[in-house]
């Protein structure tokens, strides 16, 4: 039996579009086994739906799918040796966001729901407006007023109703909130199935490795949506016996709004406030939109699966994101700054790896997200 429960509290609801989070106040997740039958998986086309007996979506009619997934994984040198880089920004959304995006609309079809609202500051928004497209799901999206124009563009090409809020993040997610309080909240952050999607990206690592977990992953963190599931699905396959243990976690933050790294420096359970200068500061610019989250809804759980896995959290600033932005684009690949700050964060990491140690990263955006940030 598949059904939500509440980490903080133990309490259990039964599944319902409208059920987002925990009558306590925390995030929700989702009670689900899942099973690997690697000889049908090979049988199967190359998507991340390969992998269907996995993900919490039953009846073929309801799955959304443009054939995402199953990017390549490439081995690219770096000073300190080869390291392997998932191509994630060649989804048909030009980010990751379409593996939570694909499932989480599919179970939305599957609930029979007709209009959903979702907050984003930008690939999330695109990936659910893409997806609920395909599905005839009326769609708004709560985006922050500085998010790239080209975000925007895209998410208003796929027919959704943009809503530009002013100030930050957060204030964007609070006016989503309030719309949802009579609509399903499509929350690539707060709802369980997304990160259901986004644990594909373990599984297909796995299977690209000859059905091995690399030692380290370095993955981005703003919400920790792709860490997250990262994490979920090597649990997954570790609770399954398909692999021995799961790689250590090291996240990666821009050091112009990096609460969890803060956190996890100090030992604390929780983010807290940012503070600098004597005084409180929630947020401040940088380049890297994406990761730029000063209140991550799931930041307990961020952290516990930092520590149990024996991993870190690293910073970046803005020049070693800009430099790198242009060391990838000479290696031909053209990301958005989130992704060169992850590439900027494993060049620090790569300093002090053990020699014969497998890592893995990934590029999580295209380039042509955020031109306007580049110029």
């Amino acid at each position: 039996m598949e059904r939500f429960f509440c980490p903080t509290c133990k309490r259990f609801y039964s599944l319902h579009p409208m059920r987002w989070r925990c009558d306590c106040g925390s995030y929700l997740d989702l009670e689900f086994k899942s099973k690997f039958f690697t000889k049908i998986i090979l049988k199967r086309n190359p998507t991340l739906w390969r992998y269907r007996e996995a993900i919490p979506i039953h009846q073929a009619t309801f799955i959304l799918s443009m054939n995402e997934g199953f990017t390549p994984l490439e081995k690219i040198e770096f000073k300190g040796g080869q390291v392997r880089v998932k191509m994630d920004y060649l989804f048909p959304t030009g980010s990751y966001k379409d593996r939570g995006a694909t499932v989480l609309v599919s179970k939305m079809k599957e609930w029979g729901v007709k209009k959903v609202v979702e907050d984003s500051s930008g690939n999330a928004g695109s990936a659910i407006a893409a997806y609920c497209a395909r599905a005839g799901i009326e769609c708004e999206i709560y985006v922050p007023q500085s998010t790239s124009r080209e975000k925007l563009v895209q998410i208003q090409a796929y027919g959704a109703v943009l809503k530009k809020v002013e100030g930050s993040r957060e204030r964007t997610a609070e006016k989503a909130m309030e719309a949802a309080s009579g609509i399903p909240y499509a929350s690539h952050c707060w709802n369980p199935f997304f990160l259901h999607g986004t644990k594909t990206f373990a599984f297909e690592v796995w299977e690209q490795m000859d059905w091995k977990a690399p030692d380290t992953l370095v993955l981005p963190i703003g919400h920790g949506t792709l860490f997250l599931g990262a994490h979920l699905g090597f649990k997954e396959l570790k609770e399954a016996g398909m692999i021995k243990r799961i790689p250590k976690m090291i996240g990666i933050q821009s050091a112009s709004c990096a609460p969890l790294y803060q956190a996890f420096k100090k030992g604390w359970k929780e983010t807290r406030p940012i503070e600098k200068s004597g005084r409180l500061e929630t947020e401040k610019e940088t380049i890297a939109e994406g990761i730029a989250i000063a209140k991550p809804v799931r930041g307990r759980q961020i952290l516990e699966a930092l520590r149990e896995s024996g991993g870190e959290i690293l910073v970046v600033g803005e020049e070693e994101i800009e430099d790198t932005l242009k060391e990838m684009g000479r290696k031909g690949h053209f990301i958005e700054p989130t992704s060169a700050a992850t590439i900027a964060g494993l060049k620090k990491y790569l300093r002090k790896k053990r020699q014969k140690e497998m890592v893995v990263s990934t590029l999580t955006g295209m380039g042509l997200k955020s031109t306007g940030n580049m110029l």
